[in-house]
């Protein structure tokens, strides 16, 4: 019960403070953020709760649906699932925190579009039924869209089509899919589909079928197009949750779906998705250097760290004829470490860039400089998010990157050193931006009256800050949680 008391209580809220109307909009703040804190109150109790020895489904619940289909309200979590609710759970209070300095505009529809899509996005990685897992992807676009589209930039209607449009026609591929693994197994339970007796052909059509729509949210070149235009058009609390979770469900559906139910398939399009990887990593690296817009530049750096975790689920399929299960674990703990970690080096640096753009109302590189001056404190904080971002050893982008790195040289040496150059290139981008935008001359006569992180900003970076560094020192509690449930995987990829 206590999973369905995570999913249902921030959409049940969401539609009080509607309700509400725009007139009490200083009680929905005050209900939302209590709300969105007591809910991750109770994702670490089911964290407290959990037993990481154990590699099956804990917290199920399992509920008719619909009879005449075999389709059930049926939840449950495991090792590779609990962290990323956490994530979401955790990032979502921070989001609604700082919305009154984001968002002043129907503030109680911005609220409850969070509320709504953190029940949405939680159902996501907790739904055991393959059905129900297709309702709430799909239904998660509708507060997203709305986020994007009513409190977005300029350009937001075209940025929210765009946005719309890749994901949703992406996902009627993967609805095919869980069709037809229904019709061959009977059941719409995911793990049902594990043990379906596909050939080769089968295995990589339904690959493929997924990969449509893992792809696009991840997002992989050349699908990625539409992120730079949502993050650019979003406000601050949407770049944060798109950056930091809906992308996440990309890898998370490759690690639930993809990998254990097509695993031939996965090892013959292996080179391909290893391919594409490296392109996201390097190529888009390199794009991002190119940009003057501080938000672009963070999403195109989003896409190439988001190459480490596909990279991560299929880099073990080229060590040899014999798949090595302790390269698998490897590969595929590393994919998992960044995507938490770049979940919250992300929302460190979307928020950063909003505390500037609400002093400033620009996000141009060449409209800053000296920030340090009169920010010293958001000056020091912006440099850690930076160097995290970059692979600094001690923070969690280093754990992330290096995890992959290292199960990438035991498969391929050459791969391995390719996947490396974004040690220089992540460098490159990032520290070209800090240079000109923390430190260098005053070119903004604005800057020398700004004032320096209130009370809000500062709990809030904090808080990503202190996460960051934790995850970084100390990673071995996220491993121990998440080994059982990735030796389970491992043991459907290898067909053991």
């Amino acid at each position: 019960m206590i999973v369905d008391q995570i999913i249902w209580l921030p959409i049940l809220t969401a539609l009080i403070i509607v309700a509400l109307g725009e007139k009490r909009s200083e009680l929905s703040y005050k209900i939302s953020l209590f709300i969105s804190i007591l809910v991750f109150g109770l994702s670490v109790y089911v964290l407290y709760l959990f037993d990481p020895t154990t590699s099956g489904f804990q917290f199920v619940l399992k509920t008719q649906w619909i009879e005449r289909f075999n389709i059930n309200y049926h939840l449950g979590i495991d090792g590779i699932s609990l962290p990323l609710i956490l994530l979401t759970t955790f990032l979502t209070p921070i989001v609604i925190y700082t919305a009154k300095t984001t968002s002043k505009n129907k503030l109680h529809q911005y609220l409850a579009s969070f509320l709504l899509l953190e029940g949405l996005m939680v159902g996501v990685f907790s739904a055991m039924d393959a059905f129900l897992f297709y309702v709430f992807w799909e239904a998660m676009l509708i507060p997203m869209f709305l986020i994007i589209g009513v409190w977005g930039g300029k350009n937001r209607i075209y940025a929210t089509v765009k946005f719309f449009l890749y994901t949703f026609l992406g996902s009627v591929f993967m609805l095919i899919a869980i069709i037809y693994l229904y019709l061959k197994s009977g059941s719409y339970l995911i793990t049902d589909f594990y043990y379906l007796p596909l050939q080769v052909n089968q295995q990589i059509v339904i690959f493929m079928a997924f990969l449509f729509a893992f792809a696009v949210k991840i997002p992989m070149w050349p699908v990625h197009t539409w992120l730079p235009d949502a993050h650019v058009e979003a406000p601050t609390g949407g770049s944060v949750i798109l950056a930091a979770v809906l992308l996440k469900m990309g890898g998370y559906g490759l690690l639930r779906f993809s990998l254990p139910i097509s695993p031939e398939g996965s090892m013959t399009l292996a080179p391909l998705m290893i391919t594409l990887s490296l392109i996201a990593i390097i190529y888009i690296g390199l794009v991002a250097i190119a940009q003057t817009d501080m938000k672009k530049l963070i999403a195109y750096s989003s896409i190439s760290h988001m190459g480490f975790v596909t990279l991560g689920c299929f880099v073990f399929f080229i060590e040899g004829n014999a798949l090595n299960p302790a390269t698998i674990n490897l590969a595929i703990n590393g994919a998992m470490i960044q995507m938490i970690s770049h979940g919250l080096i992300s929302a460190a640096l979307f928020l950063s860039i909003g505390v500037m753009y609400d002093r400033l109302h620009t996000r141009e590189i060449n409209d800053y400089g000296g920030i340090v001056t009169t920010m010293p404190k958001f000056a020091t904080l912006m440099v850690f998010f930076a160097l995290a971002n970059a692979a600094l050893p001690g923070t969690s982008g280093f754990v992330g990157e290096l995890t992959v790195i290292l199960a990438a040289f035991k498969a391929n040496g050459f791969i391995a050193s390719l996947s490396a150059l974004t040690l220089i290139i992540g460098a490159a981008y990032t520290l070209w931006m800090i240079k000109r935008v923390i430190f260098g001359p005053v070119k903004n006569e604005k800057i020398n009256q700004l004032n320096d992180m209130n009370k809000l900003e500062s709990i809030s970076l904090g808080l990503l800050a202190l996460s960051i560094l934790i995850l970084g020192v100390w990673p071995k509690p996220l491993i121990d949680l998440m080994n059982e449930s990735i030796n389970l995987l491992t043991l459907f990829i290898t067909g053991t």
